[in-house]
């Protein structure tokens, strides 16, 4: 099934193939230039570490300062991938920066790993393990529930190290006498003394974290990522793990902790034991928020303004005791002002200039339309004849209300078969259960002969079925292409895929999400919020989010839902030109759109099957007009 374009579209995409496959020395140059803008901020980055021991002693920052800075700015680049990027909020992180601490600590100070890159590799790999037990215990939960959870875990470790752990730990000392760090790299001996030598060398290890986090957030992983923290409903829907990339992250955050308090203990020749205190985690939270969550410079930014006003207020006189005060007056300030932290608000200020464009949205990728391409698998069924969805008696009961009873129904290869019902016949619960949302009370489910009765809708969609929804569920805080990628990822990667290193864009993806956006009308707002579209734009990019996952099989759930004339005539004439190739279930109210597109109708009543036929019977069915349609006026809408 190819994808049709406008007019304007074949003659753009006539030119393309006049100009060749890759556009022409234009279309390279633009590929070019939006690499060199993709490195500007890692290049800037490197360029502020270099400058900063000579220019920001001048304001009172001291060797020392800037290494404590940026280790805390360690620590944050992995909370932020967590909450910023995703959306969990943990106030556990001083679990992992105290374990991998502590271990690097003790194995420097016993002598059992005098190599110091060996310690502190060990101590991050502890803190990952501690990561995959406690991110698996708790990510059972969201929201609150999961931060609180996270903030128990944090607490036990802080217990264990002042008890059960306190003969390696040091308990209430802690551990000193860490050795100076030296790195033997076979053929020279480095020896790293306090001041600026460790300013350096903490500013390397900081300056490598931020480039692989940076790689994570533009790769597939971190596309994945930031849908999960926009709608993670959605994200399951079209067909991504969520539960094993939330995983995943929180175990790349534990290794950004757990060598964050490596470095801490090396740089103070001390590891403390509130490493692993609620006010650890507190002041990361802190430090994230005033900077900028979502930034990955954000936490920098917010460690530098916390400890330079922490060091400096304390050392002023009359105003030194009114320092946490002062403290909280700023932040309050500061995350008022800028709604998105400083950083944030510096991006805001640079997307204006940009005239609105999301900074890291690759030009090149929307350089041109796509060529007419194939999204939508081949019809692979073998059985002839064989329904393609089924259902056998199914069922669902809440307590001692039945919501849907003893349904038998059949789709058929290349059908687009309606349901409808009035309020409160189960058409909502009926659908759910198709569609995998919901495990059935009685009876089963089938797909093309395979048996899909509660294996999750995140499974169904990798089969090839997919669904919209009747209230729209949609990345509000993400483009219109990047919504469309969400589902073209979980095509090409499957479930899960732990590329965090990957580049996002390639010609193939590029070309699919550019034909998912066109196929709905939506190529003019391809760059544009979500959030900032009208309801009958988001309405065709929910039908477009279910087309883009590739599926041929296709459940729809009021799609007319809440449209004016004009956007109904629209999303009518879109569902005949996706007809061709896919089979399709429609929930609808609107009797007129639904007798004139649907080849059969299935009509519920209080939960069970009234009737079924084609749409001249039901429309003349007695028992349906007497159930459903009877007493209505001609034009009025059920």
């Amino acid at each position: 099934m190819s994808i049709t374009h406008d007019g304007a579209s074949l003659g753009n995409q006539a030119a393309d193939q006049k100009t060749g496959q890759t556009g022409g020395p234009q279309l390279n140059d633009t590929l070019a230039h939006g690499g060199m803008r993709r490195q500007l901020p890692e290049i800037i980055v490197g360029l502020c570490l270099i400058a900063a021991p000579f220019v920001l002693p001048y304001l009172g920052m001291s060797a020392d300062l800037l290494t404590r800075i940026l280790i805390w700015g360690l620590f944050g680049l992995g909370f932020d991938l967590l909450f910023g990027y995703t959306g969990l909020l943990s106030f556990g992180q001083a679990a992992f920066y105290g374990t991998g601490g502590f271990v690097t600590a003790y194995l420097l100070t016993i002598g059992l790993v005098p190599n110091i890159l060996v310690a502190l590799l060990i101590g991050t790999l502890v803190a990952c393990v501690a990561g995959v037990v406690i991110g698996y215990l708790t990510l059972r939960r969201t929201g609150i529930y999961f931060a609180m959870v996270t903030l128990a875990f944090g607490e036990m470790f802080y217990f264990l190290e002042n008890s059960a752990f306190k003969e390696y730990t040091g308990g209430e000392n802690g551990i000193a006498g860490v050795p100076p760090p030296h790195v033997d790299l076979g053929f020279i001996d480095i020896h790293i003394s306090s001041g600026w030598p460790m300013y350096w060398f903490v500013a390397l290890f900081f300056f490598v974290g931020y480039l692989i986090a940076r790689r994570i957030v533009r790769s597939p992983f971190g596309m994945v990522l930031k849908a999960i923290r926009g709608n993670p409903k959605r994200a399951l829907a079209l067909g991504h793990s969520v539960q094993s990339y939330k995983l995943s992250v929180f175990v790349v955050a534990a290794a950004y902790g757990g060598l964050a308090g490596g470095l801490l203990g090396i740089f103070q020749s001390y590891m403390p034991p509130d490493a692993f205190g609620l006010d650890t985690s507190a002041q990361l939270v802190i430090q994230t928020v005033m900077g900028g969550a979502g930034t990955l410079l954000g936490p920098l930014l917010g460690a530098t303004i916390w400890l330079y006003l922490y060091e400096g207020l304390q050392s002023v006189a009359n105003i030194g005791p009114y320092w946490k005060l002062i403290l909280g007056v700023v932040f309050v300030v500061l995350v008022t002002v800028f709604r998105h932290g400083v950083a944030g608000g510096i991006l805001d200020y640079v997307r204006r200039q940009r005239g609105g464009m999301p900074a890291d949205i690759d030009k090149a990728a929307s350089s041109k339309v796509s060529a007419p391409l194939n999204i939508v698998p081949p019809l692979t069924s073998n059985r002839s004849g064989a329904p393609v969805l089924e259902a056998r008696g199914i069922s669902k009961q809440y307590g001692g209300l039945k919501a849907v009873s003893d349904v038998n129904f059949t789709l058929k290869e290349g059908e687009l078969h309606g349901v409808i019902g009035p309020n409160g016949a189960g058409k909502s619960t009926f659908f759910a259960m198709l569609a995998g949302e919901l495990p059935t009370t009685e009876g089963k489910v089938f797909f093309r002969g395979q048996e899909i009765t509660g294996i999750g809708v995140t499974a169904v969609c990798q089969l090839g079925m997919s669904k919209s929804y009747q209230i729209n569920q949609l990345f509000e805080m993400l483009t219109v292409r990047q919504n469309a990628m969400i589902p073209v990822l979980a095509r090409r990667r499957g479930k899960f895929r732990n590329d965090m290193l990957r580049g996002l864009h390639s010609q193939e993806l590029d070309e699919q999400v550019n034909a998912a956006v066109a196929l709905v009308g939506l190529t003019h707002h391809i760059d544009t919020l979500v959030s900032e579209m009208s309801y009958g734009e988001k309405r065709r990019l929910e039908i477009g989010l279910a087309l883009a996952t590739g599926a041929n099989v296709l459940l729809f759930d009021e799609p007319l839902a809440g449209l004016g004339p004009e956007e109904r005539v629209l999303v009518v004439s879109l569902l005949k030109s996706i007809r061709a190739g896919r089979s399709m279930v429609i929930v609808e109210h609107d009797m007129d759109a639904m007798f004139e597109l649907a080849e059969r109708i299935t009509v519920l009543y209080e939960g069970c099957k009234l009737a079924e036929g084609t749409p001249d019977e039901i429309r003349n069915d007695p028992s349906v007009q007497a159930a459903y349609l009877g007493g209505m006026d001609e034009d009025e809408s059920a």
